[in-house]
C-alpha cells in the first residue's frame, strides 16, 4: 500500500470516532447487531476503508498484543501487560477485541457486501468476501467455535447461535471462493475501487492473490497428519504472493488520528518490552541481523517499548498475510505431503530471503545467515521443528505466530508462569455470557483446544 497522507487526513475524523466508540467501551453483541456507521446513504467506496482500518486496528491491537505475549515474541513486564505475560486474564478482557472484531469490522463489511451485491459493483463484492473471510478465520483461529451464520442480522436476532469451527472453515473456504469468482467477473460494476482501497488500491490481482492466501492457510492448519491437506495448501500457495508487492499490509498514517496501535499503545501504555525474552534472545543466539531491526537491544527506559521502526513507527505495518509466509507453507507443506526435505529447504531459504529483503536486510547478512542457519535438518520432523522457529521470527507481531507454534509446538516455549501451560485459546466475553448465555460456550485459556491444535 501507498502512503497518500491527503488521502489520510479526509478519513481521519471519520476512522477516530468510528475506532473510539469500539475501543474504549466494552461492547455488548446487542450492539454488535445494530450499526449506527452505516446509513442507507454510505456507498461502498466510503465503507471499505472503514472495513480495512478497524481490521488493521483490531488485529495490530489486543489480538496481537495478546498472542505476542503468550508466544514471547515480547515481555509484559508491567499493571495489565505483566498479567497478560503470566496468563492472568478474565473474560473482560477480551471484550474490546470481539466486539470490534463484529461491529466495526464484519457489521460494517457486511453493509458493504450487501450494498455492493445490490449494483452489482463485482469488485467491492469480492473484497468484501475476502475480507469477511479472512476476519472470520481470524476469529476462529482465536476463539473456536463463533456465531456467524446468524451473527450479523441486525435485530431479527441478538442471541444468534454458535457455529462449529471446523464448519466454519467450509465456510471461509467458500467466502474466499466466491470472493474470487467475482474479482475474475469480467464485469467489474459501475463502482470500482481505487485509493478508497487502504490496502491494495482497487488492483483486483492482487485481491485475488489474498484470497489463495487465506486458502493456502486453512489447509495448512488442518494438514498435521493429512497429506492432501498438505498437498492443497501448496497448490493455493502456488496461487499467492509472487513477491513482497503482494503483501497483505495495512501502514497507517503520520497523522495522531491515525497511528498505528502498537505505536498508539507504547506511547498511552508502555508496560510492554519488545526488546528481550524469548525471541530477542534467540535471534542474539543466532546472530540474526533482524534484531537490530525488529528491536532496539539497548533500549533501556522504564515505559517498555524498544520495537523497531517497521513495527513501531506511526505508520508502521500491520500484516495479515506476506510472501515470505507463503514460502514457508510451501516448505511445510511439501515437507507433510511428500516429505522432500531437499524442495522444503529451497522454499525454506526462499522465505528467510523474502522476510529478510522486506526488512531490509543487507544482502551480504542474508547470505551469511543462510550460510549457518539455511540447512534444514534431514528428518521430517526435525526440519518441521526448524522451519516452524524461523517462521515465528518472521511473523513478528502477527497472531498466525501463536496459530504456528499451537500447531507444531516449536520452537520450544517454556510457560512464563503456573502449571497450566502457555494459552491455547481465547476466553469468551463476559458480555456474551451476559447478553448471549444460552449459547456461549464455556472455555479457558487451556480448553477447548482449537480444532486444528492437535
Amino acid at each position: 500500500m501507498q502512503s497518500h497522507n491527503n488521502r489520510y487526513s479526509s478519513l481521519a475524523f471519520i476512522l477516530l470516532v468510528l475506532l473510539l466508540q469500539v475501543s474504549c467501551k466494552k461492547e455488548t453483541f446487542t450492539r454488535a447487531n445494530i450499526n449506527p456507521n452505516s446509513p442507507a446513504t454510505v456507498t461502498p467506496d466510503n465503507i471499505l476503508p472503514i472495513v480495512e482500518t478497524a481490521l488493521a486496528y483490531t488485529e495490530g491491537g489486543d489480538v496481537a498484543r495478546f498472542s505476542s505475549l503468550f508466544v514471547q515474541q515480547a515481555v509484559g513486564f508491567s499493571r495489565q501487560a505483566e498479567a497478560y505475560y503470566n496468563y492472568v486474564l478474565t473474560s473482560t478482557d477480551f471484550d474490546t477485541p470481539w466486539g470490534n472484531l463484529y461491529t466495526s469490522v464484519m457489521g460494517n463489511d457486511r453493509d458493504l457486501m450487501q450494498k455492493a451485491d445490490a449494483a452489482g459493483d463485482n469488485r467491492y463484492s469480492g473484497i468484501s468476501r475476502i475480507l469477511m473471510a479472512y476476519s472470520l478465520q481470524l476469529l476462529v483461529d482465536m476463539w473456536g467455535d463463533v456465531p456467524y451464520s446468524e451473527a450479523l442480522a441486525g435485530e431479527a436476532n441478538t442471541h444468534p447461535a454458535y457455529n462449529n469451527a471446523k464448519a466454519l472453515y467450509d465456510t471461509i473456504q467458500s467466502l474466499t471462493n466466491a470472493g474470487i469468482a467475482q474479482l475474475t467477473n469480467p464485469n467489474a460494476g459501475g463502482r470500482k475501487p481505487g485509493t478508497d482501497d487502504l490496502i491494495y488500491g482497487g488492483d483486483a490481482s492482487k485481491w485475488i492473490k489474498f484470497g489463495h492466501a487465506i486458502k493456502a492457510r486453512l489447509f495448512i492448519h488442518q494438514s498435521k497428519g493429512d497429506p492432501a491437506m498438505a498437498t492443497s495448501a501448496l497448490a493455493e500457495a502456488n496461487q499467492a504472493f509472487e513477491s513482497n508487492n503482494d503483501n497483505a499490509q495495512f501502514v497507517f498514517g503520520t497523522a495522531e488520528t491515525f497511528a498505528n496501535p502498537v505505536y498508539q499503545f507504547n506511547e498511552q501504555r508502555g508496560d510492554i518490552d519488545y526488546a528481550s525474552g524469548t525471541l530477542a534472545d534467540k535471534l542474539t543466539t543466532l546472530q540474526d541481523p533482524r534484531l537490530n531491526i525488529l528491536m532496539d537491544p539497548n533500549y533501556n527506559d522504564v515505559n517498555g517499548a524498544g520495537i523497531g521502526s517497521y513495527y513501531g513507527d506511526i505508520n508502521g505495518h500491520v500484516e495479515f498475510i506476506t510472501y515470505d509466509e507463503m514460502l514457508f507453507v510451501k516448505a511445510e507443506a511439501t515437507l507433510r505431503s511428500t516429505g522432500n526435505v531437499a524442495l522444503a529447504q529451497s522454499y525454506y531459504r526462499a522465505a528467510i530471503t523474502a522476510n529478510m529483503e522486506k526488512l531490509g536486510v543487507a544482502s551480504g547478512d542474508i547470505t551469511t545467515y543462510l550460510a549457518a542457519n539455511g540447512t534444514l535438518p534431514a528428518t521430517v520432523s526435525n526440519a518441521l521443528a526448524q522451519l516452524a522457529q524461523q517462521e515465528w521470527i518472521a511473523l513478528y507481531l502477527n497472531p498466525e505466530a501463536w496459530t504456528l507454534w499451537r500447531r507444531t509446538g516449536s520452537p520450544n516455549l517454556t510457560p512464563v508462569a503456573g502449571s497450566v501451560g502457555v494459552p491455547r485459546r481465547f476466553l469468551y466475553p463476559t458480555n456474551e455470557y451476559s447478553l448471549n448465555a444460552a449459547h456461549a460456550p464455556q472455555a479457558t485459556l487451556s480448553t477447548p483446544k482449537i480444532f486444528w491444535d492437535k
